[in-house]
């Protein structure tokens, strides 16, 4: 699958090298800013910067609220950046389950690695010290 369009969904230095990034692989980015972040460096450095009902952390943690800027911003992709909802299968899921490409770890390693013992026991299967 080629990407065009990224949506970026987070905020500050993150999203600015994910924007940089893209602009040198020749693919269009999207930025998200919350109402306070209107005026950030991130929705500046993008080639387009849409706006998310709310202000501060919960607006980007507003996954339905992402997934249909995507959508209407034509994004065939979601880069999430970290923390926020990078973290969170169940996002990643959404995403696919959409038909978007989700740039970072499968939903199943996110859930696998979101279970401190069966993240441990993964490592200890693959000798990995813990």
């Amino acid at each position: 699958m080629t990407i065009r369009r990224v949506l970026i969904a987070n905020r500050g230095e993150i999203a600015v090298r994910i924007a940089r990034a893209a602009a040198d692989l020749g693919i269009h980015s999207v930025a998200v800013f919350a109402e306070d972040d209107a005026r950030s460096l991130h929705a500046l450095r993008a080639d387009t910067a849409v706006a998310l009902r709310g202000r501060g952390v919960s607006a980007y943690l507003d996954a339905a609220q992402i997934l249909e800027l995507a959508r209407t911003q034509a994004c065939d992709a979601i880069h999430p950046g970290y923390g926020f909802l990078a973290e969170q299968a169940s996002f990643a899921e959404l995403v696919t389950s959409a038909g978007i490409k989700y740039i970072g770890p499968s939903a199943a390693t996110l859930a696998q690695l979101g279970d401190k013992v069966a993240a441990r026991a993964l490592a200890s299967s693959a000798d990995v010290p813990v």
